[in-house]
């Protein structure tokens, strides 16, 4: 495998404006798993309930994600419940159950300590300085993803983790949290004087930010018509922009540049329906067109 995840497989309720779902499948590792597996091969480590459908592991498998690390455990899948109706950017949380999730301690096998990329998803950052540490060597990428929750509560070893990543993916106001900057470019530089060598600023429907150690490149969101689902987008954009950076094997500010842009393509997709339902059924003919709409849509003539 080229990247390995570890975080969250979950069983979300979700309302937005344009409707209601009970059970989908969700949780930042299933989301980033399937957006990496259109560009290469995924490792996902994991834990469910006695209730997880055999049917959501098989589609994992039929994108070719490798399933050995996803331990079934005694008792109910993670479940989170949530809605978007008063602004389609902000998620509310209604109810949290951690259940399997609250005792989850990653085990790594032989070849997921090997795995060249590794994506440390949205879990405490105990957890994820555990994964990195457990690696057989140090990965040519690692990049993690936090939340507020985590800068409330456990800011140390978040820094710690920080202090050895090559890229935080992390959301505007998060960014401002963790720093205590208002301005977005001092919070990324802020970041970046941590110890990474660019960080990736969500920014919901203004698209999103990257900033390295001396530029910085804007990724504008596709301008849908409408947003079904904004639940796991960004876990979609780490997905494809950690999944042609592994496919290329190539990491500097020309592949990040084009990263971004990948990772934007599959965010888009996954907010155009309930769930995992858009973006795991895509053709590659599907991600070219849309990657291609926004070259057109950046597309300029320099000045003469």
């Amino acid at each position: 495998m080229k990247i390995l995840v570890v975080g969250s497989v979950a069983y979300d309720a979700v309302e937005t404006p344009a409707g209601k779902r009970e059970s989908q499948l969700g949780g930042s590792a299933s989301y980033f798993s399937v957006s990496a597996s259109y560009f290469t091969k995924v490792g996902l480590i994991g834990v469910i309930g006695n209730d997880f459908d055999s049917a959501d592991r098989a589609m994992y498998e039929s994108h070719g994600i490798d399933t050995s690390g996803l331990i079934e455990a005694n008792g109910k899948t993670f479940r989170w419940s949530g809605e978007y109706l008063d602004d389609i950017n902000t998620a509310v949380t209604l109810d949290t159950q951690l259940n399997v999730f609250g005792d989850f301690e990653p085990e790594l096998a032989e070849a997921h300590a090997s795995a060249p990329y590794l994506f440390l998803a949205n879990i405490d950052p105990a957890l994820q300085l555990k994964v990195l540490n457990a690696m057989k060597s140090r990965p040519k990428m690692v990049a993690n993803d936090t939340m507020n929750l985590w800068i409330d509560i456990a800011k140390p070893a978040l820094e710690e983790l920080i202090s050895k990543v090559d890229t935080l993916l992390i959301n505007e106001d998060e960014a401002k949290q963790l720093t205590g900057e208002e301005h977005l470019p001092d919070a990324a530089k802020a970041i970046i004087s941590m110890g990474p060598n660019s960080t990736v600023i969500k920014r919901g429907e203004y698209g999103a930010t990257l900033f390295g150690r001396d530029f910085s490149f804007a990724a504008p969101a596709y301008p849908l018509k409408k947003v079904i689902d904004p639940t796991g987008a960004g876990d979609s954009f780490a997905g494809g922009f950690m999944g042609y950076l592994a496919s290329i094997d190539k990491v500097d500010e020309e592949s990040l540049r084009t990263a971004a842009i990948v990772g934007s393509t599959m965010a888009s997709f996954a907010v155009e329906d309930f769930g995992l339902d858009r973006i795991k059924s895509l053709t590659k003919s599907d991600i070219d067109e849309r990657f291609n709409a926004f070259v057109n849509l950046t597309r300029f003539n320099p000045l003469t």
